[in-house]
């Protein structure tokens, strides 16, 4: 079922050392194992996509380091268009992460390579691929997004917005948004209020956070699954399957790259949360980022179930 799906986001290395505990300020810690991951939430965003069936592209940049040939060989083994990949001198985006004996983590994120992201390289992918649908998070210069998803505006074409890792929302990026898909915490911390369980109070915050921002918004709660608001409608919320849980990393960015595929197949936007939702459950069964994403064979079946 191709579909055009454009990713403009971030590629990272994931630097993964598990050890019993984490080190206190000017300590040296032993033991532990070391792990490498591909990750980034576009790149994880496109590879969710992908396994979904979709024809996806990736806009970004790599290093000319061991760690951009790497990235370079993955998007290849996973089916994602690296025609608008470029290479640039220098680190290609790393995040060291430590992780202790109870799950507990310290991440830098290194964005290195994915500030060379510029605009004009986004527009120029945007018009050779004319995609369906534009993916964008904040692990990329806002700027970029701000003329990729102004071009997307322009030619009627959907934008998504993961405001991820959360920060304040340029205007010019916010006005271009179709759908603005935050978890509860991201949306507490760009100004639309905390999300404690109280559901009616929680629909109330989300309502209101639309109509002052004239978007639309899924905002995704976890296992709790996602509410879902269109500009000028009401919330409606999508239930989430009830799985075991066995690490949630990466679970949002499953959800973005289902919710993207069901906007690009045209369905509506409960039944591509719906999709969201299945995609990021099945994930959080297994460990990892992209390793623990549903294979193509199983993703075929969580779309085949999930408009239901």
């Amino acid at each position: 079922m191709p579909v055009e799906l454009t990713v403009v986001g971030s590629i990272n290395l994931d630097l993964v050392a598990r050890v019993e505990r984490l080190p206190r300020p000017g300590e040296t810690v032993g033991g532990g194992q070391l792990s490498r991951y591909p990750g980034g939430k576009g790149a994880n965003q496109a590879v969710a996509a992908a396994r979904l069936g979709a024809d996806v592209a990736m806009v970004n940049c790599v290093g000319e380091d061991t760690y951009g040939a790497q990235t370079l060989d993955n998007f290849a083994a996973q089916g994602v268009d690296a025609t608008f990949v470029r290479r640039v001198p220098g680190s290609s985006g790393v995040a060291p992460i430590w992780v202790d004996a109870a799950g507990r983590n310290r991440i830098i994120c290194v964005p290195a390579a994915n500030d060379e992201t510029t605009a004009a390289l986004a527009l120029e992918a945007f018009a050779a691929i004319g995609p369906t649908v534009v993916v964008a998070q904040f692990e990329t210069p806002q700027a970029t997004t701000a003329a990729v998803f102004g071009a997307a505006r322009t030619a009627g074409v959907t934008t998504v917005l993961n405001p991820a890792p959360a920060a304040p929302i340029d205007a010019a990026v916010l006005a271009a948004t179709d759908w603005l898909v935050p978890n509860e915490h991201e949306f507490a911390l760009i100004g639309g209020g905390v999300l404690d369980g109280d559901v009616g109070v929680e629909n109330e915050r989300i309502a209101a956070f639309g109509a002052a921002h004239g978007v639309s918004l899924v905002v995704t709660l976890g296992a709790r699954g996602a509410a879902v608001l269109p500009l000028g409608g009401a919330v409606t919320r999508v239930a989430s399957p009830v799985v075991d849980a066995m690490d949630t990393t990466g679970a949002g960015d499953a959800f973005v790259g289902g919710f993207a595929v069901g906007l690009a197949e045209g369905w509506t936007a409960i039944e591509a949360a719906r999709l969201g939702c299945a995609f990021a459950a099945d994930s959080v069964t297994r460990a990892g980022t992209q390793s623990s994403f549903a294979s193509r064979d199983d993703a075929a079946a969580i779309l085949a179930t999930a408009r239901g």
